[in-house]
């Protein structure tokens, strides 16, 4: 797995932890699926006992986790199998996007040279100036407040599903095959899934996709939330947050996000790994776009928005990538 920002000796190290036992097999991931839906299945059943307040914190981060496990199901783990590896994250515990939709989507972010550009990052978490002219007071407060800590944990991902149902219903109408391909099995999985949640949980369907989708959704945007910066070297646009345990495993060390944009293949037990081991060439490759957890990312940012909302140099990024394209 090579990496042009490693010495010869570190990536020596790191081709010796992909040959130990625990990454030839994936074990880690395996015990990781089992795990989550042994819980989800688990909580489901004895929510009736458990009452609606606990099991829906529970199932909200247990979905939220789920989440995470997709975004490792896409990067090609725990199988080489691209159609097993989809199978595994299929079920819509989150209920909002197909892990289809999330594949391409998420494997467009990967170019770094790319990274906040509106309308080109799919996850840029900023908007055009022509974007913003055209907008309404409502929108600008919400491309503003999806800035903030709070904001992006409210209304962060209403924006999202509302914009991904928007785009996928069109194409559903106008019988794209990927659209039909993906949403298609989704839609039929999720009423699946609702059934059985109706059927032997304390929760109704609406229940369901309020208290635990939709919150975990937001758990999950927590990671995202400062992700990224619009600054003109590349490395320094990825965030390194060094969180706590319960984050460091909810988001499956993706905390260590400039590693993860590095090695997109690495499995998410290594990360934190290769990270201790060059943490400081690390902190000096993202320009000190650090943070030593996501409580302190909250309490800098819960009322204020990160940075502009609008991209400042979309200009000139586009005119950098074109520059570095072969």
């Amino acid at each position: 797995m090579h990496n042009q920002y490693l010495s010869e000796q570190q990536q020596r190290q790191i081709e010796a932890w992909l040959a130990e036992p625990m990454a030839r097999t994936e074990w880690p991931t395996w015990v990781l699926i089992a795990t989550l839906y042994s819980a989800w299945l688990t909580l489901i059943l004895l929510s009736p006992v458990l009452g609606m307040g606990i099991s829906a914190v529970l199932l909200c981060v247990v979905s939220a986790w789920h989440l995470s496990l997709q975004h490792e199901l896409i990067h090609g783990h725990p199988t080489r199998s691209r159609r097993l590896n989809h199978l595994l994250g299929m079920p819509p515990l989150s209920l909002w996007y197909p892990v289809g939709v999330y594949r391409t989507s998420h494997l467009l972010h990967h170019r770094d040279e790319l990274l906040t550009l509106p309308a080109v990052d799919p996850e840029s978490n900023y908007v055009s100036e022509t974007t913003w002219a055209e907008a309404g007071p409502l929108m600008r407060f919400v491309y503003l407040a999806r800035k903030t800590t709070l904001g992006r944990f409210a209304l962060g991902p209403a924006h999202a599903i509302v914009l991904t149902w928007r785009e996928a219903i069109g194409q559903v109408l106008a019988g794209q095959a990927p659209a039909l391909r993906d949403w298609l099995p989704h839609a039929a999985a999720m009423a699946a899934l609702l059934w059985f949640v109706d059927r032997y949980s304390v929760f109704s369907p609406w229940q369901y996709a309020l208290l635990v989708a939709y919150p975990a959704l937001s758990l999950a945007m927590v990671r995202s939330h400062y992700e990224h910066r619009a600054v003109l070297n590349p490395q320094h646009r990825i965030v390194i947050n060094e969180a706590g345990w319960f984050f460091r495993l909810l988001f499956l060390n993706n905390n260590y996000h400039l590693v993860h944009h590095d090695m997109p293949q690495l499995p998410w037990y290594l990360i934190g790994r290769v990270y201790r081991a060059n943490r400081a060439a690390y902190l000096a490759r993202c320009g000190q776009f650090y943070f030593s957890g996501y409580l302190a990312l909250a309490r800098r940012f819960a009322w204020l928005p990160t940075d502009s909302a609008v991209h400042p140099q979309e200009a000139v990024f586009l005119q950098q990538a074109g520059s570095r394209r072969p």
